[in-house]
């Protein structure tokens, strides 16, 4: 455990030097999420039903989305590991005393906790003191705070296990492009990323609520603004335990076999 932990930090600490990378991307995610508040405002004022969210929901909504893009994006990759699989590189990490599968778990936790630091803090500097409507909420008390804080990590760990089988895949395809396309597209749109899952309609609702995307969005944003009750949350907690344990299950044991039929490329 001690070298995963060490694995951790050499990369966190590695991230934590592109400032200049993490301000453009602060200030493209605040753009960003005024055009998307911009439009739920135009939607909202123009509707006569009664939503299932409320605007204000909405948009402390979409400001989490941007002050924690870097734990929730399927998209993001890591062009190094990906390297190690297509040329053949990959034989180094098969020569170390320590198992794969945590070590790239670590490494890619590393990373998106590493972006996350540098961009969070200026984005909440702004949102918390924008004039109305697109100022951002704080929690309706301290308990819903804690619980958005336990499912907000166990998500961002979830994201980490489903983003694992992108880099397996690529042990059979050896193009990380088909998956990263495949499952980064499906995934954020029914995690609640296009179109928060409250707005979806029902039968669609059911099929992302026996998936595990939506509880690395949906589910801890809406804890926070209190549209999910504190005994949802416990529960919804319980859920997100079992599906990162069946996820890195799955990935593990994935990874396992892809060892055993591994191909060097590049001889």
């Amino acid at each position: 455990m001690r070298a995963y932990v060490s694995v951790w930090k050499l990369r966190f600490i590695n991230g934590l030097q592109y400032r200049a990378s993490a301000i453009a991307g602060a200030i493209t995610q605040l753009f960003f999420g005024f055009v998307f508040i911009m439009i739920y405002i135009a939607f909202y004022s123009h509707s006569t039903a009664h939503p299932p969210i409320s605007l204000k929901e909405i948009i402390t909504y979409v400001w989490l989305q941007q002050i924690f893009l870097s734990f929730i994006m399927l998209w993001a990759r890591d062009n190094e590991m990906f390297d190690l699989i297509t040329t053949g590189n990959i034989a180094y990490e098969l020569c170390r005393p320590i198992g794969i599968y945590p070590l790239w778990f670590a490494k890619l936790l590393a990373q998106r906790v590493a972006n996350a630091a540098l961009r969070c803090l200026p984005i909440v500097l702004v949102v918390f003191f924008l004039p109305e409507p697109y100022r951002m909420t704080t929690p309706p008390d301290w308990p819903t705070l804690f619980f958005f804080v336990a499912s907000l990590l166990l998500g961002l760990f979830v994201i980490v296990a489903i983003s694992m089988m992108i880099y397996i895949s690529v042990f059979w395809t050896l193009s990380p492009t088909g998956s990263i396309l495949m499952i980064s597209i499906a995934g954020e749109f029914l995690a609640g990323m296009i179109i928060p899952v409250p707005l979806m309609p029902d039968w669609l609702q059911r099929f992302t609520y026996v998936l595990p995307f939506r509880w690395t969005v949906d589910f801890p944003f809406r804890v926070y603004s209190g549209h999910i009750s504190q005994t949802e949350a416990l529960w919804g907690i319980i859920i997100q335990v079992g599906w990162l344990g069946v996820l890195i299950g799955i990935g593990w044991a994935a990874m396992r076999k892809a060892l055993r039929q591994v191909v060097i490329q590049g001889g």
